[in-house]
């Protein structure tokens, strides 16, 4: 399979719009960028949390400024390898393809996250976690559901992805005018899924990056399946999907480290000492890389004299933060090569890895990744606040996935549960009914647990505290 920039490019939508104002000169990817910065769904990622969750500092990076950061990446890094690929001959790429493709790579590093649900990373592992050891235990019909379900309904929450998620709320949950979601454009959609498979079609052990996760649900299978027709990136990931992909390791990895020294879970002096350690020296596929990997630690020395010298406050943070630009520079270059020296595997649908991995940015990327894991995602304060957010899930999946099992159904509820619904948006009601219809009576059921997923995952981090509290009683 050859897939080719032309259908790749796809400006369809689900819902063609009834009009077109002859004024707007906008292409249709560049409308979707005002569709996504005036919705209320980017708006919640500003109370929404990266690494910390319920923190408060001011400097502490939230989904918002993460997502905007990976907008201004891929954008950036889209321009960097078209542009290449322009100037070494490849008759395919050209200005048009350029510009509509930078476009739709600043719009899916705002959405890229829109799907995940409050607390972090965290809050993903969490919900898996409680739906692997509850789901057998609650019953329908004096049934366990675990039993009542397909195997890919089952697994859609056993491998709960907050990728899969934000497709479903892309395309069905943000309702504004009709049941069709913000209505972006197809390729803009197809970026977004970085794994495009099935609960069921998961395989770490492959060695191929697209089935490490799953990237839509049961639900969205039909809409999944028209997408990728429609762009020609049937079976495998869109181009573009590793353009995003290395614009998010950067943005995060880097970030990471910033915000750790700012927090003081790491000093200089400790990172330094890491990054000249074996442990990733060593991880050097080649001399080249071993330069460029040397070179970025000794910039990082070299920081630190420039700060000191000028009789710059706090030092060793201002190097961290020069440092961290430095190499945000190094890695989207990296990036850029791996994607222009993989091309051809990569419009072939063949190529299974991440561009960074594939260049001389690969053993730099992955000490940031391992160092900001060991100090800041294993640390005991980053436990204490997983540990206060675990109760807060705890309690919130407890009560609506329950309420949302009796729901619509002839199985008796509640007076609680009957209110537990009743807290429920309007708008991800509506979606259930809507999409239930004519369902026979599993698919109810599985729709009625994502209803309460998806409202959970629409919580922001505020919110979600301050709705435990409230049904505590500890207002």
């Amino acid at each position: 399979m050859k897939m080719n920039w032309n259908t790749l490019l796809c400006e369809k939508r689900r819902r063609e719009h009834s009009s077109k104002e002859s004024t707007d000169l906008r292409s249709e990817f560049q409308k979707d960028y005002h569709r996504i910065i005036q919705s209320a769904s980017f708006r919640r990622l500003q109370d929404k949390t990266q690494v910390f969750p319920l923190d408060k500092s001011d400097f502490v990076r939230t989904r918002l400024t993460h997502s905007l950061e990976v907008s201004s990446f891929a954008k950036s890094l889209g321009h960097m390898i078209l542009q290449n690929l322009m100037a070494h001959g490849r008759k395919d790429i050209t200005s048009e393809v350029e510009s509509n493709a930078c476009s739709v790579l600043e719009c899916a590093g705002l959405i890229h996250d829109i799907g995940n649900p409050p607390f972090g990373h965290f809050g993903e592992d969490y919900i898996r976690e409680w739906f692997r050891a509850n789901l057998p235990k609650i019953k329908f019909k004096g049934q366990e559901i675990d039993k009542l379900l397909t195997p890919q309904m089952a697994g859609d929450f056993y491998h709960f992805e907050g990728n899969a998620q934000a497709l479903r709320l892309l395309t069905k949950l943000h309702f504004l005018v009709d049941e069709n979601g913000m209505n972006l454009n197809y390729t803009l959609l197809n970026t977004i899924i970085k794994y495009p498979v099935s609960s069921v079609e998961i395989d770490k052990d492959s060695g191929d990056i697209r089935t490490k996760k799953m990237g839509y649900y049961y639900a969205e299978q039909d809409i999944f399946k028209e997408i990728t027709k429609s762009t020609g990136a049937v079976g495998c990931r869109h181009p573009l999907a590793f353009i995003l992909e290395a614009a998010d390791d950067i943005a995060y990895k880097t970030a990471d480290i910033e915000d750790a020294a700012k927090k003081g879970f790491i000093t200089y002096q400790q990172l330094l000492d890491e990054l000249k350690s074996d442990r990733y020296c060593g991880k050097c596929a080649d001399d080249g890389e071993r330069a460029e990997y040397d070179k970025a630690v000794g910039k990082l020395e070299s920081y630190l004299t420039y700060a000191k010298d000028g009789g710059i406050s706090s030092p060793e943070k201002n190097a961290v933060q020069r440092w961290v630009i430095y190499v945000q520079g190094v890695l989207l270059r990296c990036a850029a090569f791996g994607f222009t020296s993989s091309y051809d595997m990569i419009m072939n649908g063949t190529f299974g890895k991440e561009i960074l991995a594939v260049s001389r940015g690969n053993a730099l990327a992955y000490a940031l990744g391992d160092i900001a894991c060991r100090y800041v995602f294993k640390s005991i304060p980053i436990y204490k606040l997983e540990i206060s957010a675990s109760v807060i899930f705890e309690f919130l999946l407890d009560r609506f996935v329950n309420a949302a099992v009796k729901f619509d159904s002839d199985e008796p509820a509640t007076a609680i549960e009957k209110r537990m619904i009743s807290l429920v948006s309007d708008n991800y009601i509506r979606i259930y009914r809507y999409y239930s219809e004519g369902k026979d009576d599993i698919e109810k059921l599985y729709l009625r647990l994502l209803l309460a997923t998806d409202f959970i995952c629409g919580m922001t981090d505020s919110y979600a505290q301050r709705l435990y509290r409230e049904l505590n009683g500890m207002v």
